[in-house]
């Protein structure tokens, strides 16, 4: 019998937000690979299966390890935080397949399960910033080149797009995020709204809103967990909740005794 490779978004680490679908294909792997931080969230979920942690850069390593693993009959679940096919193994998988000719319909069977991803647990926690347009951007330069992000991240400011930042800092990557603040400034003013996340429904979970004046005042929240929302030109706070009009505003009235066109509350 033939074996299989599913490549699992278990989401932000609480259960409560992993689907049904990651659960069952965890439940059908006789084996678990994955980075051992990831592995450690659905350890509850693993007990009698073979499984293989790796350190985080050891993700080659992985994904040679999940195909053969797979290839030799086993039923494999590389599991991943949030969703695997943003910022995550998918592609790698992907890529790693094509490049030993493997076919699709015949081949070994794959399969992608989506998670909640940190954009999506994130949004749900400051309100709704991600109503409109929106850009996502990780400062990670290791395996893109500075000067590529930078140009999407003056992109994304010119196009007054919402922008989510992954891996917006490290220990040693402290000045992507300040350089990229410094692009953001010339295209928006300081007192757009910005949240910094850290660890979404985890244990550590934190929450800041602040600004983008302001941002540099939070560096001790940044970091590999943390994930930051930076409004565009239509969002503002409202009681501790970061809200980004759909426009609805515009053709409708939606507060009591309002005509439509109703103007959003200040800042």
């Amino acid at each position: 019998m033939g074996g299989a490779l599913y490549i699992v978004g278990v989401g932000p680490g609480h259960h409560d937000h992993m689907t049904f679908r990651a659960k069952e294909a965890i439940g059908e792997s006789d084996t678990i690979v994955g980075y051992e931080t990831y592995v450690n969230l659905v350890k509850d979920l693993i007990g009698g299966k073979d499984v293989y942690r790796y350190a985080m850069t050891q993700e080659v390593e992985r994904a040679r390890q999940c195909i053969d693993l797979a290839e030799s009959g086993r039923t494999v679940s590389l599991v991943s935080s949030g969703d695997p096919g943003i910022y995550g193994m998918a592609g790698l998988i992907y890529e790693t397949l094509a490049g030993r000719g493997w076919e699709p319909r015949s081949g070994l069977r794959v399969e992608v399960v989506p998670g909640v991803s940190a954009l999506n647990s994130c949004a749900s926690i400051i309100g709704s910033p991600l109503m409109t347009d929106f850009a996502v951007l990780s400062m990670s330069d290791l395996l893109v080149p500075w000067e590529i992000i930078e140009k999407r991240v003056e992109a994304a400011a010119l196009g007054d797009f919402v922008v989510v930042i992954y891996n917006p800092s490290s220990k040693r990557r402290i000045r992507q995020l300040q350089d990229a603040r410094r692009i953001l400034l010339k295209h928006r003013g300081p007192s757009t709204p910005v949240a910094i996340v850290k660890g979404a429904f985890r244990d550590s979970q934190s929450v800041v809103l602040t600004d983008l004046g302001r941002m540099e005042e939070h560096a001790d929240r940044l970091g590999m967990i943390s994930t930051v929302i930076v409004g565009n030109s239509s969002t503002y706070n409202y009681k501790d909740l970061m809200i980004n009009p759909r426009g609805y505003s515009s053709k409708y009235a939606l507060r009591d005794g309002e005509a439509s066109g109703g103007a959003p509350p200040p800042r």
